[in-house]
């Protein structure tokens, strides 16, 4: 018989023994509409391209997908890779086939400028299309788990981004589906790619002791058995040990050997009903001293993709610490296969709600959270979002709470709801008052506190929350209330960027290359951009890189340069500056300080600690006795020329700042606030944010319910101050910030 018929037969065997009364003819006709479609082309490994649809449609008869799921699997390159269209495949099968196979195909069918981009479009059409009909996403998925079974036949280069972005969303995809199986194969197979020697190593040894391990699993398996029988559970029980990859990341993450890891092993126990998951609990800890801290009940509280199972961890006779997993039937089948298992098509319909309630809101959060993100930032937080480890926390009410590993307060409130974070002034965890930044942890009571006073969230939330869900509700909040204070926060910080790029706003805004920026940035006006950093959807710097890409392509970046280069030979005074902090040019003079002193050669200078200069700022300089030239900010008090001594009036000097890249300068700011909790930590965060060393911070409360923080940092010039200053500004309860004055 051919091969590929005799693969088809077998195909239509396995899909026979879950599904009455199968429709033979129809999938025959699938199979052959698939092989004449891609008559004539090959796979890498030179074998016929059709043996690839036949092979995901085992991998969906696995999985016990339904009838249209299987032919959908069969045609699902058809579209994409043949002259087979839409309708063609809609009128010969049925329009649900037909939308399956786009949905898959639309899955790899574009074209991006970047990695990020191109990762974020698939993230979000994935999103779409589970939202949809979750099969796309199950089919999607076979696929993947097929090309990397073969991934031997592909070059190096392409073994390692299949593989990488196998690990970073389709792996993670599939956890969140309840897929273990799949997950754990996919994880396998890309380590072997993106660490050959780490899983060669690992599978050797492995390998090696594979007598050994053996020998453990039969004989703690025996002892179960025998124990649970005595007690008149009926179970099926199955020891193994744990996955390369989770060996690997165990490895990795603690720098350990395998001989150092020792919970290798893990024991499932299968029972017919919940109660008798509990008795089987009991027996385990009987026999065995249980490791405390390790018991986990996932039947209580099942995870998010309806996983659900007992699990404890336990260390027998020889020493050896064994995890042991225990749940029903009706479990196992969720925890092998995830929604797979309870896909309603599979059973006719007649659960129509499954699939539309909790068990895909998260899918429905993470297609809230694509609005407004950059395409970098919506792919590493997807990330999180979708492979995190999760936390259960609880409301005061007993709800339970889902959230990402590591996640604050501020997530658990816009988890509840956006009307609970946008009014939260503080939060108690177990009773106890705590910062925002508090990682919560498995079992912590949460109780947010609200305010009608409250005048919204603050824009260092974005920092301390996890979750993409609470960090776009919180963009919303500042793209709505905020448009006219976005704009102005955001012109700042983008002219800002682009002065340090050695671009003027002018020459972004000509008439004639404007358009081709905003389409480049993709916003439709300049103050929709400025609105758009203000509220955190992108930043100055990802908006000025892309205004320097355009530019370079437009050829306009030379010519600025050409610009810039003629302008700085002019020297404009500012109209307020006094006149003895006009810069003095000489381009002769060298400078090691960054200060060129007019009339003087490379002498010593320093900077007056009174005001704090840093580049930008209009200076003045004063001949000290014995400690060369103190430079002044011109409107320091101590500077000015009504304070000056007749007797002094010649050793003020003109001096000016070196025109090329200068060191970082120390100066001193001063805020001033309403006094409230974390005010500190929130200065704090701002300044992290602003990437700028900060030398000293110190905060102290004043008897009118005010508070004012003094501020010692580094920055390279006046514009990167003014940021700074511009991110303190935007802190709840500030009201100032201002330069240190002269005392």
């Amino acid at each position: 018989m051919d091969p590929i018929l005799e693969r088809y037969h077998a195909l239509e065997k396995k899909v026979s023994t879950y599904i009455p009364n199968l429709d033979s003819q129809r999938l025959y006709d699938a199979f052959t509409y698939a092989d004449t479609a891609h008559h004539g082309q090959l796979r890498k490994s030179g074998e016929p391209y059709i043996i690839h649809p036949i092979a995901v449609a085992e991998i969906v008869a696995d999985l016990e997908l339904d009838m249209d799921s299987v032919i959908s699997a069969l045609l699902h390159d058809c579209i994409e890779d043949t002259v087979a269209t839409h309708e063609e495949i809609a009128k010969k099968f049925n329009p649900t086939v037909a939308e399956l196979v786009e949905g898959v195909t639309k899955l790899t069918k574009m074209q991006f400028v970047t990695k990020e981009e191109e990762q974020m479009e698939n993230l979000r059409k994935m999103l779409m299309a589970m939202s949809r009909d979750i099969r796309v996403i199950l089919i999607k998925v076979c696929d993947r788990l097929h090309n990397m079974r073969t991934m031997e036949y592909q070059s190096p280069r392409k073994q390692r981004e299949k593989s990488l972005e196998t690990m970073e969303i389709y792996a993670p995809i599939a956890h969140r589906l309840g897929m273990q199986k799949v997950k754990w194969e996919l994880e396998d197979l890309s380590l072997r790619y993106l660490d050959p020697v780490g899983y060669r190593e690992i599978e050797e040894q492995l390998e090696q002791r594979s007598a050994v391990h053996e020998e453990f699993l039969a004989s703690i398996q025996r002892r179960i058995q025998q124990r649970l029988g005595q007690e008149g559970i009926h179970c099926a029980i199955y020891g193994r040990v744990k996955h390369i990859y989770s060996i690997y990341r165990k490895m990795y993450a603690q720098s350990k050997t395998l001989d150092e890891i020792f919970d290798l092993y893990a024991f499932r126990v299968i029972v017919d009903d919940i109660p008798e998951c509990y008795n089987v609990l009991g027996c385990i800890h009987d026999m065995f001293k249980p490791v405390l801290g390790r018991f986990k009940d996932y039947i209580g509280t099942p995870k998010p993709n309806m996983y659900q199972s007992l699990h404890t961890t336990v260390i027998g006779r020889e020493g050896l610490p064994f995890e042991v997993q225990i749940r029903t039937w009706e479990m196992h089948q969720t925890a092998e296969y995830g929604v797979a298992a309870h896909w309603k098509y599979k059973q006719g319909l007649a659960n129509a709600n499954l699939g539309t309630e909790g068990e895909f809101e998260w899918v429905r959060k993470l297609l809230e959270s694509q609005q407004d993100t950059d395409a970098e930032e919506f792919v590493a937080t997807m990330k999180v979002d979708l492979f995190a480890d999760e936390v259960f926390v609880f409301t005061p009410n007993g709800d339970v709470v889902n959230l990402p590993q590591g996640a604050t307060p501020i997530d658990f409130a816009y988890n509840i709801h956006s009307a609970v974070g946008n009014s939260m002034v503080g939060a108690r965890v177990n009773g106890r008052m705590v910062p925002y930044d508090t990682s919560l942890k498995n079992g912590d009571i949460v109780e947010v506190l609200t305010s009608k006073a409250a005048k919204g969230p603050s824009r260092d939330w974005l920092k301390l929350c996890k979750s993409n869900e609470a960090r776009n509700k919180i963009r919303q909040w500042f793209k709505r209330e905020r448009r006219e204070e976005n704009i102005a926060t955001g012109r700042v910080a983008f002219e800002s960027e682009l002065k340090h790029s050695k671009l003027s706003l002018a020459a972004v805004t000509a008439e004639e290359v404007l358009p081709h920026i905003l389409h480049k940035v993709r916003c439709n006006t300049l103050d929709e951009l400025y609105a758009s950093i203000g509220y955190g959807g992108t930043t100055a710097s990802k908006a000025v890189a892309r205004v320097r890409d355009e530019m370079l392509r437009l050829g306009r970046l030379q010519a600025e340069k050409a610009a810039k280069a003629a302008t700085d030979a002019v020297i404009i005074p500012g109209n307020t500056a006094p006149q003895d902090s006009i810069p003095a040019r000489d381009a002769g003079k060298h400078s090691d300080s960054g200060i060129i002193v007019e009339g003087l050669g490379n002498c010593l200078v320093k900077f007056a600690k009174c005001c704090t200069p840093v580049p930008g700022d209009p200076v003045v300089g004063f001949i000290t006795r014995g400690y060369g030239v103190s430079v002044h900010r011109a409107d320091c008090p101590n500077a000015h020329p009504d304070n000056r001594k007749p007797e002094e009036s010649d050793r003020w000097v003109k001096v000016s700042w070196v025109e090329s890249k200068l060191p970082n300068y120390k100066t001193a700011l001063e805020l001033s606030s309403k006094d409230r909790d974390n005010l500190t930590l929130d200065v704090a965060m701002a300044l992290s944010a602003a990437k700028v060393k900060v030398t000293a911070l110190s905060a102290r409360s004043m008897p009118d319910g005010h508070a004012v923080a003094n501020i010692v940092l580094e920055v390279r010039d006046r514009d990167e101050l003014n940021a700074v200053i511009n991110k303190l500004n935007n802190i709840q309860g500030v009201y100032h910030v201002a330069r240190a004055s002269g005392k």
